[in-house]
């Protein structure tokens, strides 16, 4: 029997809380300097493109384990604030959550992350929650908690839910290509799928990564936008390039939970495109993945004032 649909999007992840510091130059060797700003927020690529959705007026769920600690409670509070529902993060008893550090070098954004994964166990397939991936429109993920990742993508099938996956930069693994028959939607970085494919060339690597399986591919260049391939349309979306750029941390997963916000909505793929790209420029006008994730009225406003990228 269908399941009613409760989400647009359930995302599978993990979450991470991020302590980002704006500096003038990455440190060669010992170094003391001065951060421009600091600011300490919740990260990890699925919930963040969560976060954009449901600043962007969707329905979504995030699926994760995080420890007890602190860390947890804060990384959980602060995608609650934005409305993604948390039901579904579990709390393992003794365990420390994620922390991330990441350096945002001022004269061209550019970022140095180091991290401590924490010591929460992975997701297994025991641990999904039942009725949650059945109940979306979407369930988008990149691949973590990979022993419940099969087992959420079989149950989002069988439930008729597609089925979305984050490729991000340096973050190819050749065991991924085992995944890719599973996706409905994949949306990756250009190194990511010239990695997967072999070719440089976005078109090219679009359609190469589009033959394993998935029905629709989104590669995404940074300010060379982003490259859109269906059995029904292949197109380029530009980017949008805004002189009060500060931070780019996290654009890609904002473009992520944007278009997929439109894809649920049944919008037409090339304002899917549009509402994505303006939407991962407007948060790059602030220091951190989530710092300034625009509403819908913001992005419309937006496009109006920037009627060509």
């Amino acid at each position: 029997m269908p399941h009613a649909t409760c989400f647009d999007i359930a995302g599978l992840g993990v979450c991470t809380l991020d302590l980002l510091m704006r500096v003038p130059e990455f440190p060669a060797g010992e170094s003391v300097q001065r951060s421009s700003s600091t600011r300490l927020q919740g990260g990890g690529p699925v919930a963040t493109a969560l976060a954009a959705a449901a600043r962007l007026g969707a329905k979504t769920a995030m699926l994760d384990r995080q420890g007890d600690d602190w860390i947890g409670e804060r990384i959980r509070s602060e995608l609650t604030s934005f409305g993604v529902d948390t039901t579904s993060c579990h709390r393992q008893s003794g365990a420390s959550s994620a922390l991330a550090s990441v350096w945002v070098r001022e004269c061209d954004g550019a970022r140095c992350i180091s991290y401590e994964p924490g010591t929460v166990s992975p997701m297994q397939a025991e641990h999904l929650p039942a009725g949650v991936i059945e109940s979306a429109r979407v369930l988008h993920s990149n691949g973590r908690h990979e022993a419940a990742w099969f087992t959420a993508a079989k149950r989002a099938r069988d439930a008729g839910v597609a089925v979305s996956f984050d490729g991000g930069a340096h973050r190819f693994r050749p065991e991924t290509r085992e995944f890719l028959p599973w996706i409905d939607i994949a949306i990756v970085s250009l190194d990511w799928a010239a990695r997967c494919s072999g070719s440089e060339d976005p078109e090219k690597a679009a359609r190469a990564v589009k033959d394993f399986g998935p029905e629709l591919v989104v590669v995404t260049a940074g300010l060379r936008g982003s490259w859109i391939l269906s059995d029904s349309a292949q197109f380029h979306q530009p980017a949008f390039a805004v002189p009060d750029t500060i931070d780019t941390t996290g654009c890609g997963d904002v473009y992520h939970g944007a278009f997929l916000t439109g894809w649920t909505w049944a919008w037409p793929l090339d304002r899917c495109a549009k509402v994505a790209s303006a939407a991962a420029a407007m948060n790059s006008r602030a220091l951190g993945g989530r710092g300034a994730l625009p509403t819908l009225v913001q992005v419309e406003e937006f496009l109006l004032a920037h009627p060509t990228s």
